[in-house]
């Protein structure tokens, strides 16, 4: 458990970059919430805690996430839907199947009505489509000025089978690892939205860049009904890949190698991201899957990804690798080395 937290953070503010799943976002978790809270289930640091159930062979899954999306609509979704994709996302990567969500929301003194019964609508829409019914909530009202329109919490239960034990303290070295498509397509998206970019450059012209916010979990089905080796999935969402990564080889004490020449990126992105200054790997996803699988199992896994509509653009894009000190290198396309760090600020603050 980590050490109690020190005078100084106590007396530093919360910042942007607290909120960005990045490094900050680590250190405020461990310093906090991990001091105060320490359970065994909460320990294990995945994106939802194994609980045993009533029965012998039962066990659940809970986890639970909120969303501050600034605008509320963008390109291929809104801040309905992502809190649905989002919460099934997470307990889906444990491995285990979604039954029921609750949602939370606090709505903002003069939001317009139209507005959130279109928002709750989405989230209706694709609760049902993923067979996942909101069962319970609640509604809280806060002063104009002070809410910034709707924020919403969601949590959710799942039911974990027999034998399926995922988390990112199982990855192994020699582990392949595979991602379901092309990074940063929800990041750019928001950021095509709340900045209006269209006209600034063609690659924010139209609807080149839409959100891939989805429902994992029929891909996740698909990948464990295969048979094959799987030891670790993640969605990589705040943070982006690149956080997702270092937060497996921490979690599991191994470093990984990625190919950068591998890495799916939609070229509307790339070159968006080239003009901005921005790194895809750092950029927010909301319908993609990391999958670490024993080696021999790879191009199973890659051939059940290609074959699910989510999953067209997967590749094979690293391996785990023995590390004491837990880097994520990547080989770029001229053959050079170099780190893939978290990010210590917030590239893109409020995805999500």
């Amino acid at each position: 458990m980590s050490s109690p937290v020190s005078a100084s953070l106590l007396s530093d503010l919360v910042e942007m970059a607290h909120g960005a799943g990045g490094r900050a976002t680590g250190r405020l978790v461990e310093a906090i919430f991990f001091r105060h809270f320490d359970n065994e289930w909460l320990r294990a640091g995945n994106d939802g805690a194994v609980l045993p159930g009533l029965l012998p062979d039962e066990r659940l899954v809970m986890t639970t996430d909120s969303h501050v999306v600034s605008p509320l609509f963008f390109p291929g979704g809104d801040i309905g839907c992502l809190a649905v994709h989002g919460t099934v996302n997470d307990i889906s990567v444990m491995g285990a199947r979604p039954l029921w969500l609750a949602a939370a929301f606090i709505l903002e003194e003069g939001l317009p009505l139209t507005v959130l019964d279109r928002l709750v609508a989405s989230m209706a829409a694709v609760a049902r489509r993923a067979n996942v019914p909101i069962v319970t909530g609640d509604t809280k009202v806060v002063e104009r000025g002070k809410g910034d329109g709707v924020f919403i919490a969601t949590t959710g239960v799942g039911a974990l089978a027999a034998g399926v034990n995922l988390g990112g303290q199982r990855a192994r070295v020699g582990d392949a690892i595979l991602l379901s498509g092309t990074l940063g397509d929800h990041g750019m998206a928001i950021l095509h939205a709340r900045e209006n970019l269209s006209g600034i450059d063609s690659a924010f012209s139209g609807d080149a860049i839409i959100s891939d916010t989805a429902a994992l979990h029929g891909l996740i089905a698909a990948v464990l009904a295969s048979g094959a080796g799987v030891h670790v999935l993640r969605d990589p969402t705040r943070g982006g890949l690149a956080a997702t990564l270092n937060e497996i080889a921490h979690q599991s004490g191994v470093g990984i190698q990625i190919e950068e020449a591998q890495i799916p990126v939609q070229p509307a992105v790339a070159a968006a991201c080239e003009f901005l200054g921005f790194d895809p790997l750092h950029l927010a996803n909301e319908g993609k899957l990391v999958v670490l699988c024993a080696p021999a199992d790879a191009e199973r896994v890659l051939a059940t990804l290609t074959a699910h509509p989510l999953g067209g653009k997967a590749a094979r894009i690293g391996i785990v690798t023995e590390d004491s000190r837990h880097f994520v290198r990547m080989t770029t396309r001229m053959g050079g080395q170099r780190m893939v760090d978290w990010r210590a600020d917030d590239q893109l603050p409020r995805i999500c």
